[in-house]
């Protein structure tokens, strides 16, 4: 993601997870970053829908799917990734 604009997690976790073409994934139910340097990793799905089971996500070790945080091109009332970045 490009924008310099900061955000609280508070206002990220809950939000609708969806692709450019508009499926819907599920909602941001966590974020996991790296400690040291503070870097973005993954978004944590809650509530993934059967379109998210269809994809091979990664998993945490509690079974949660886990969306790169590079797959992430806007923020705004959507979390909106790119489905090509997922592959």
């Amino acid at each position: 993601m490009t924008d310099d604009v900061k955000k609280l997690a508070k206002q990220v976790i809950g939000k609708t997870v969806v692709s450019k073409s508009g499926k819907r994934f599920g909602e941001v139910g966590d974020i996991v970053f790296e400690v040291k340097s503070g870097e973005l990793i993954h978004i944590v799905l809650k509530n993934p829908t059967q379109y998210s089971d269809k994809l091979e996500l990664e998993k945490s070790k509690t079974g949660e799917y886990l969306v790169p945080f590079s797959a992430v091109i806007a923020m705004g009332d959507f979390m909106v990734i790119s489905e090509e970045d997922l592959l």
